[in-house]
């Protein structure tokens, strides 16, 4: 019996990749010197396509391949995938979720850390000999105490929420209602601005589409204000970049701390020229750990649909 072939559009570890050839026959998409001739040439035998979060599969990627009948997602985000496209053919669609939550919070946690206490700076002034010439580093901000919100208390919100409490942090969250599984002192607010506005740090977790798109666009910004932090572990696309590099320039909000841009890893230069501002390259869920847990449910998924399964974590 011929093993089904499987349209991989980035590459993965090696721990991955491996049962992944060993199990199916796979097409590189991301090896190719022409994308459009390689999608001719394999598309038509395609069944499946194993992405990345960021990746996904558009529509053109989605028609090339017309016996295609599941998207396999290494990530949480699947906003890159055309879902209507999908709908359209009935292609199922699943995605790596819960098995990264914990580290995604983490990092979110330890960027307002670092950036609070200004502890990237501070190392320079240990390496660079300005202790030792110039005495002690400038003064920081504390984080205990602080009023946190939260705009999404989906998996990842929850679990940073969770972590904010050891702070004894001030919570609020942002979501369409109520969720019954936040905590009763954590406190609803519906209204992004609002919400805004009573923090001292914004931490952004939804999940993007169509309709989270620039939901934190000047209002919500200026509404943080000049002594505020925006952490961003979610999608560039919920962030107006504009916006936001205008308010950070101009000192209309304080400081930001950033896993995710648009056109990343190209991101915009503005960036570069700012002090107030922590960078970093998308690795929310770099660890060992994760990553290697995200590849077995990307393969399981894989396994259960062409063994007639039940898909461990349908998206669609």
């Amino acid at each position: 019996m011929s093993r089904p072939e499987i349209l991989q559009t980035g590459p993965y570890p090696a721990w991955d990749q491996d049962p992944l050839d060993a199990q199916f026959t796979v097409h590189r998409l991301f090896e190719a010197d022409d994308r459009a001739a390689f999608l001719a040439e394999h598309g038509p035998h395609v069944r499946a396509i194993a992405t990345r979060g960021e990746l996904g599969a558009d529509a053109a990627m989605i028609a090339a391949c017309p016996q295609l009948e599941v998207i396999s997602v290494y990530g949480v985000g699947f906003d890159a995938v055309d879902l209507e496209a999908c709908r359209a053919r009935g292609i199922r669609v699943t995605n790596t979720p819960d098995v990264l939550t914990a580290d995604v919070a983490d990092l979110g946690v330890a960027m307002m850390l670092v950036q609070s206490r200004g502890m990237i700076g501070a190392e320079r002034w240990v390496r660079d000999g300005s202790w030792a010439e110039k005495g002690l580093y400038p003064l920081q901000r504390r984080v205990w105490g602080k009023r946190a919100g939260i705009l999404g208390l989906g998996r990842i919100g929850f679990e940073v929420a969770k972590r904010l409490q050891g702070f004894d942090m001030q919570i609020s969250y942002g979501e369409v209602s109520p969720r019954n599984h936040a905590h009763p002192d954590w406190q609803f607010v519906a209204d992004p601005v609002a919400l805004a506005a009573q923090s001292d740090v914004l931490f952004v977790t939804l999940a993007a589409s169509a309709a989270t798109r620039h939901i934190v666009g000047r209002e919500v910004i200026e509404a943080l204000g000049p002594e505020g932090m925006l952490v961003n572990i979610s999608r560039a696309s919920n962030i107006d970049e504009t916006a936001l590099l205008d308010a950070l320039e101009a000192g209309r909000l304080g400081s930001a701390a950033l896993d995710v841009f648009e056109g990343e890893p190209a991101l915009n230069p503005r960036f570069l020229a700012l002090k107030n501002v922590l960078l970093q390259p998308h690795h929310a869920s770099g660890t060992y750990e994760t990553r290697q847990a995200m590849g077995q449910l990307l393969r399981d998924n894989l396994t259960a649909h062409f063994a007639g399964q039940p898909l461990p974590t349908a998206v669609l």
